[in-house]
């Protein structure tokens, strides 16, 4: 829609709120609400915020920030239907001199996309997100850290009790717009998938924030709780975010090429060679919480092996069976934390190094990894990811490709933040530590 077809469309629809939603640093989705009054105002001019109030942003003493809805965004909020109807835009962040913000993750993305543009690319992703359900607690409403079922994989009801509110979750997915292509109970008691179609980098980060406000607002209708926490449960798999990823050219997926082994394309195997160089850097991005690393380990189907295959599921990176427009990799190793912007920023900035300067990957290891002992990793050339937050950071902060895809504002303020979060969880109390010592000594 043309800025005018779109006020139109709200008068039309009698919408009288509009909410303008960011995404700051850490992932976290932000908003401030205007009355729709205000929305001309907003689109020609932006809305001015405290940029200081959020964590990450700016110093106090340059906290004028203007939020610029982008049109294509606009969407009505499905719960607020019945009450009053509130349209959502999510904006890009501008500083008062009308230039793109440094700080703003959205732009992250935007300037590799505009690179990639340059080659004529058109980077596509695709996420598979998981999550928990988690009972509440009918007085406090907060959280109970007990599995709402004993479900399992494809499992349905009487087992799979959140199967209700996941066909729920869906419906108004679909009613704003993102088209899901599927919705099952996964692997570990009370954790779901949902999968949506894969769309344009851009589109799909936005995709991703919406996803998570529609999943914890259904589950929050519902009494119940949704979290993208990877690993919840001790014993039970984690949560991961599984991503998909293609480049096309002149609407040609350059991934795909029908007389090359396997047919994948040499930009693909130059892409993958890329990618695992900047791989453990990509890491604090990817897996960007101390839990993160909870998922992170052997054993728990841990897209941990530093390798890609054909079709395999036990290697970091393997590229599905599907051939020509579907030709796609998927690197295995993301969980929902991860902020989308920067991820797939990173991701398509390592490939597209790895494309420019032809970076061959190792060979395709065939075999269940998960199986293989260290001799015979070795011999493949086969590595863990970092293990822990704290030494992910430490290679990013070496790695300067990554650096400069998130430009120093960005690059400062996650490595401040993430050193913050390392150093209060050492100096915590866990349970484990109060169950494993009180009695002991």
């Amino acid at each position: 829609m043309t800025k005018d077809e779109l006020l139109e469309e709200v008068k039309k629809q009698g919408i009288k709120y509009i909410r303008l939603q960011i995404t700051d640093i850490n992932g976290t989705l932000k908003n401030v609400e205007i009355p729709s009054t205000q929305l001309e105002s907003s689109l020609n001019y932006g809305t001015m915020f405290d940029g200081s109030s959020i964590e990450g942003l700016v110093r106090i003493n340059e906290s004028d920030m203007l939020l610029k809805p982008d049109i294509e965004t606009f969407t009505v909020l499905p719960w607020t239907v019945e009450r009053e109807k509130v349209g959502r835009f999510i904006c890009d962040i501008y500083t008062p001199e009308g230039t793109h913000f440094i700080g703003d993750p959205r732009y992250v993305l935007k300037k590799v996309i505009n690179e990639m543009k340059e080659f004529g690319y058109s980077p596509y992703a695709g996420p598979e997100p998981e999550f928990f359900i988690l009972p509440r607690d009918e007085k406090s409403r907060d959280p109970l850290l007990i599995p709402l079922d004993k479900g399992g994989y494809f499992d349905l009801l009487p087992i799979d009790l959140g199967e209700r509110v996941r066909k729920s979750m869906v419906e108004t997915l679909q009613g704003m717009g993102i088209k899901v292509e599927a919705a099952h109970h996964e692997v570990a008691n009370s954790q779901h998938e949902i999968d949506f179609r894969y769309d344009y980098a851009l589109k799909t980060a936005d995709n991703i924030q919406t996803f998570k406000l529609v999943v914890r607002t259904i589950a929050l209708l519902n009494g119940l709780w949704a979290t993208f926490m990877p690993k919840p449960f001790f014993g039970m798999n984690g949560s991961g975010m599984h991503t998909h990823l293609s480049i096309f050219k002149e609407g040609i997926n350059i991934f795909y090429d029908k007389n090359k082994p396997y047919e994948i394309s040499d930009e693909m195997k130059w892409f993958i060679g890329g990618l695992f160089q900047h791989i453990d850097a990509i890491t604090a991005l990817a897996n960007p919480t101390i839990n993160s690393y909870k998922r992170l380990v052997p054993g728990y189907e841990a897209p941990v092996n530093v390798a890609w295959s054909v079709v395999n599921r036990s290697a970091l990176v393997r590229i599905p069976m599907t051939r020509g427009d579907g030709t796609r990799l998927e690197l295995r190793s993301p969980d929902p934390t991860a902020n989308p912007y920067l991820l797939l920023a990173s991701i398509f900035a390592a490939g597209l190094e790895g494309i420019k300067n032809k970076v061959e990957p190792p060979q395709p290891v065939d075999g269940n990894i998960y199986e293989m002992g260290k001799k015979e990793k070795d011999d493949k050339n086969i590595r863990y990811l970092p293990s822990s937050l704290q030494e992910s950071l430490s290679i990013l902060k070496k790695d300067e490709l990554i650096r400069g895809v998130l430009g120093e504002h960005i690059f400062s303020k996650f490595i401040e933040m993430k050193e913050k979060e390392i150093e209060e969880y050492r100096i915590a109390v866990t349970d484990w530590e109060v169950k494993r010592y009180i009695q002991q000594f």
